[in-house]
C-alpha cells in the first residue's frame, strides 16, 4: 500500500523556471510542425520540438503543448494530427509556425491526410495520428497518438533546435 505525497510538503528546487528552460535547452532536438483540422475544418498548425517515439507495438508517439495555447482547443477536440518533422531547408516554415500569424498555413503548400489533418510538402518525415490520449502534466498537455501512417524522404537534412537557436547543417557549407 502506498502512502499519498504531501505536494505542499516539497521544498522549492533549487533553481528557477528560466534556469530550467536553459538545461533542457542543452540537449538538442529536431524541429516539427504539428498540425490538425478544426471541428470547421480550418487547418491549425504550431512548431513544436518536444515530440519523442512512446512505443513500436502498438506504434504510439507523444508531444507537448503549453496549456496556455491558443491551439489547445483545436488539438483536444481534433480526432487526428499529423507531426510533420522539417528539413534543414524548411526553417522559415519553423519560424512561421511558431510565430502569432493569423493564418500560417497562407501560401503554404499541403496535403490532407489520411485523417485530414495538414501534411507539409517536402518534411523529412511525417506521422500521420490517431488522437490515442492527452494527459495534463504541470503547465503542459501531453498527447499521445497512435501512428496510422508514416513516411519519410531519404537523405533529407535535418532542422535542429538547441540553445533556444535553429541550426540546419548548413551553416558551415
Amino acid at each position: 500500500m502506498s502512502e499519498a505525497r504531501d505536494a505542499c510538503a516539497d521544498p522549492p528546487p533549487p533553481f528557477t523556471a528560466l534556469d530550467l528552460r536553459a538545461a533542457l535547452g542543452q540537449f538538442a532536438t529536431g524541429v516539427t510542425v504539428i498540425t490538425t483540422r478544426e471541428a470547421g475544418g480550418r487547418p491549425v498548425g504550431l512548431t513544436a520540438n518536444s515530440f519523442n517515439s512512446v512505443s513500436l507495438e502498438p506504434p504510439l508517439i507523444l508531444w507537448s503543448l503549453a496549456r496556455r495555447s491558443s491551439s489547445l482547443a483545436a488539438f483536444i477536440a481534433g480526432g487526428h494530427f499529423a507531426v510533420n518533422v522539417l528539413t534543414a531547408e524548411q526553417r522559415p516554415l519553423a519560424e512561421r509556425f511558431a510565430s502569432k500569424a493569423a493564418d500560417r498555413f497562407d501560401g503554404v503548400p499541403w496535403r490532407a491526410g489520411e485523417g485530414g489533418a495538414p501534411v507539409l510538402d517536402g518534411v523529412a518525415a511525417v506521422f500521420e495520428c490517431r488522437h490515442h490520449s492527452h494527459h495534463e502534466a504541470g503547465d503542459h498537455v501531453i498527447f499521445i497518438g497512435q501512428v496510422e501512417r508514416c513516411e519519410r524522404r531519404l537523405g533529407a537534412a535535418p532542422l535542429v533546435f538547441h540553445g533556444g537557436r535553429f541550426f540546419t547543417g548548413l551553416e558551415e557549407r
